[in-house]
């Protein structure tokens, strides 16, 4: 029996954060996409907590809320968020998908926009 591309996602991300973890001084930055929208996440998993949360769910002046300019716009707004609550450096949590299209470009776009990881 084979796996479907969601529990080989899931399998990918538990491999992930064995070795990774958020603080409350360097967060954890998770990424989820579905097919319709993206979402970011600051976590602070000594607390267990959310800091900060961006999504296209909020962001109504996008075209499209499933492509790669709406990932870049989220890894914008989650820096700038980030940055108000005086957080520079966070440990990228890619979800246990590649590292290229959506993923590539909220990561790029949340460095230019002063995020370091």
């Amino acid at each position: 029996m084979t796996n479907s591309r969601s529990k080989n996602r899931k399998r990918r991300h538990f491999r992930v954060r064995a070795k990774i973890s958020g603080t409350t001084s360097i967060p954890r930055l998770n990424v989820f996409k579905s097919n319709g929208h993206f979402y970011a996440q600051l976590i602070d998993d000594v607390k267990q907590a959310t800091i900060v949360s961006a999504s296209t769910l909020k962001m109504a002046d996008l075209k499209s809320t499933s492509n790669i300019a709406a990932a870049e716009k989220v890894g914008q707004e989650i820096a700038k968020q980030a940055i108000a609550k005086k957080i520079t450096t966070v440990v990228f949590d890619r979800g246990g998908y590649l590292y290229h299209g959506k993923v590539k470009a909220f990561a790029e776009a949340a460095r230019q926009a002063g995020l370091k990881f």
